[in-house]
This record gives C-alpha cells, sequence and structure tokens, in this order.
C-alpha cells in the first residue's frame, strides 16, 4: 500500500468514525476508538488487544481494553449509525436481507456464552461462543449491519455464572431464530430499504419463523430440510420433496445463481405454487436447486413473494445468502472480527461493533472503486456518492 493510499484510507476512516464520534461519553474513549478502527482496517497478521495498541505506540493494552470494558459509550447507538452508513453506500430498494451465525472459538470457560457446541465454522463441536448476524446485501456490496450474541440454556439457568460475565439478569435465553426476528424487526422499524430475506436451512426450517415474516408481509427465500411440510391449498400438509418430485420434467429450467468463489454457479431449478390463490398480492412457493452433475442432490426452499415473482428472482434471493458467508470471510480476515480478547458480554458487542464498521469502510471503498471503473468503461457514473443516502 502506498503512503498515498494510507493516508486517504486513514482520512475515510476518520470520516465514518466521524458519524458516531458523538456516542462517547469522553475525549480519551473517542479517540481510542478511531485508533482502534485504523488497527482493524491496517494489514496486521493479528488484530487484538496488543498488536493494536503497538500499532499506535502504546506498549500495552489496557487503554483497548478500557474502551472495551469499562468506556463510556453507546454500542447500540455506533451499529445504527453503522448499518445508516452501509445503506447510504450500498443501499438498493431491491436488497436482500440475510440471517447467519458464525463461530468463534474459545479457550476456557468464562467468555460470555461460551460453551462447546456445534459451529460451521469449524465443522464440528468445539468450545466456542457463536454470534447471529444480519448482513446486507445488494449489487453494490455486502455488510454486516447487527448482531446478537448466543447466550446458551448453560449460561441462563447460572445467574451467577452470568453476572461474572456481565450479562444482566434480565437478559433472557433466546434462540438464534429469536435474534433472527429482532435484528429484522430493528431493520424495519428503521426503514432500511430491502426487498427479501433469507438464510440457511437452520432458520429456514423453523415454522413460526416464516409465520413471523408472512404476517409482516416479509418477502422471503429460506432453505429448509428435505422432509419438511408446508400447507397445501386444501389446508393439508404436504413434504417439499415430495412436491418437487411430482413437477413434470419440463418444469426444470437451468439457471445461473451468479458468480462464486469458484466460478459461475449454475444448477437446474424448478418451483411450484403451495397454495395456488393468492393473498394480498402474495404467493407461496416451494423452490428446488438440483446438481448438474449429480441430479440426486435437491436443495430445498421455502418461499413467500409478489405474485410478479418469476422463478429467476428467487433464484437469485436463494443464491444470495452466499453473500453472509463472504462478509465472514472478510471480516475475520481483514477485519479482526474474531481476533478479540475479551470475557465480558458488553465487550463482545463493542468489538463486534468495530469490526462491522471496518468492514462497512472496506465495503464503501470497494464500491466506490467499482462505481469509478464503471464510470471509466461506459462513461456515465453507476453507483451515487456515498455522502447521499440511496433511495434507489
Amino acid at each position: 500500500m502506498t503512503v498515498e493510499q494510507v493516508e486517504s484510507w486513514s482520512e475515510g476512516v476518520a470520516g465514518l468514525h466521524a458519524r458516531f464520534a458523538h456516542r462517547f461519553g469522553r475525549s480519551e474513549p473517542r479517540e481510542r476508538a478511531l485508533d482502534y478502527l485504523n488497527g482493524l482496517v491496517a494489514p496486521l497478521e493479528k488484530k487484538n488487544g496488543w498488536t493494536l495498541s503497538e500499532q499506535v505506540g502504546q506498549l500495552r493494552p489496557d487503554g483497548v481494553q478500557r474502551l472495551l470494558n469499562h468506556s463510556d459509550w453507546d454500542e447500540n447507538a455506533v451499529r445504527d449509525d453503522v448499518r445508516d452508513f452501509v445503506v447510504e453506500t450500498i443501499g438498493a430498494k431491491n436488497a436482500v436481507l440475510i440471517c447467519d451465525d458464525t463461530g468463534f472459538l474459545k479457550k476456557g470457560t468464562k467468555s460470555a456464552g461460551v460453551q462447546r457446541q456445534y459451529t460451521g465454522t469449524a465443522g464440528r463441536t468445539e468450545n466456542c461462543q457463536i454470534g447471529t448476524f444480519l448482513a446486507y446485501a445488494s449489487a453494490r456490496g455486502r455488510a454486516l449491519i447487527d448482531r446478537e450474541l448466543y447466550i446458551p440454556v448453560s449460561w441462563t439457568d447460572d445467574r451467577e455464572r452470568c453476572r461474572a460475565a456481565g450479562i444482566d439478569d434480565e437478559i433472557p435465553f433466546a434462540t438464534k431464530n429469536e435474534h433472527c426476528k429482532w435484528m429484522l424487526q430493528r431493520a424495519v422499524d428503521a426503514g432500511i430499504p430491502f426487498a427479501w430475506v433469507t438464510a440457511d436451512e437452520a432458520y429456514g426450517q423453523v415454522k413460526h419463523l416464516r409465520v413471523w415474516l408472512e404476517e409482516r408481509r416479509i418477502a422471503h427465500v429460506l432453505a429448509t430440510k428435505v422432509n419438511d411440510t408446508v400447507t397445501t391449498a386444501d389446508g393439508g400438509d404436504a413434504r417439499v420433496d415430495q412436491l418437487v418430485a411430482a413437477l413434470p420434467r419440463q418444469a426444470w429450467k437451468r439457471v445461473s445463481g451468479g458468480q462464486g468463489a469458484h466460478g459461475e454457479r449454475i444448477y437446474d431449478w424448478a418451483r411450484v405454487a403451495i397454495r395456488p390463490y393468492w393473498e394480498n398480492g402474495f404467493g407461496h412457493w416451494v423452490l428446488a436447486r438440483r446438481s448438474i452433475s449429480d441430479p440426486t442432490e435437491i436443495a430445498y426452499y421455502v418461499c413467500y413473494g409478489s405474485v410478479a415473482s418469476r422463478l429467476k428472482d428467487l433464484v437469485k434471493v436463494a443464491a444470495a445468502r452466499w453473500a453472509v458467508e463472504e462478509c465472514f470471510q472478510t471480516a475475520k480476515g481483514e477485519c479482526g472480527l474474531d481476533h478479540y480478547q475479551v470475557r465480558l458480554y458488553r465487550a463482545w458487542y463493542r468489538h463486534i461493533t468495530l469490526a462491522m464498521a471496518a468492514l462497512a469502510y472496506l465495503t464503501a471503498v470497494r464500491a466506490a472503486e467499482a462505481a469509478k471503473g464503471a464510470e471509466r468503461t461506459t462513461g456515465k457514473t453507476s453507483y451515487p456518492s456515498a455522502s447521499r443516502r440511496s433511495a434507489d
């Protein structure tokens, strides 16, 4: 990175920090937060308390620990400021919100919410914390806009242990699906522009989440398990795999889900209307994705959206779920999302929020670079300025 690039990035980070500087009660944590952000976007191999302190010339991580553990600032208000920045830089009416969770491998038993539990991060049961996230994805980019820390029953049933980790008595046990509802409701209440919600099978197979979304007329494409059942027009239940198996051969269409890490993601797709009558302009479908190389490999989705939704629209939303995986990869690899060394409940939220801010900044930079590239190619400006709220 050149000196000019470093200076430009430093100015950009300072501009983002200025948006939420007023959330800090005193100058010391305000300045420390800026240092922390600069460290999170710096090309450091590790981004923990020691390395971030060394980055700004501090011999010990005491200041960083105070920022995360004890300083007076509102991490939820900062989260909202970061979310607004994301919308201003990559917002679009047809954006997709994605719920998912990721694991943070830990040692010991004192970090808030830690226990041996399955995490897709490792692909097995490990001693870890689990964070639930809401990602925002549009054609301009993708970023994380909300977060919750999963606190298992083993913790909420032991209030003394909770208090030692800074978990207040009024914080209840909540499932990851309940976290998803909380975060989606905050996005709706804030007027965030989006058209669809998607999530993987762990969320999609939960019927009360699907009902919750329908009650709010939130269009969605949710992955589900092969033996899940849906309510059909006659009021009965039918398995999703049986509904798809009854489709004629011509119902399957070869459609691209867009570019992935290993090239274009092309599958055979089909859908079946599960309630042929329309409710307030909305329809219900089961969507299926079949592997070209192995036709016995089929994934299933439960969908709800405008009656005008086409097969390729549902495919596009289903494929958008991978944007959250890309967010996790970038946030962990470039923004230190999983490099923290804190035990307290609130400190987790504070580190994660600042890491989300760092990811939002990188997303904005890449969106601006893409816009400049498109402008050079076409002679037209493709994206609005990052300083102006998008109404697209």
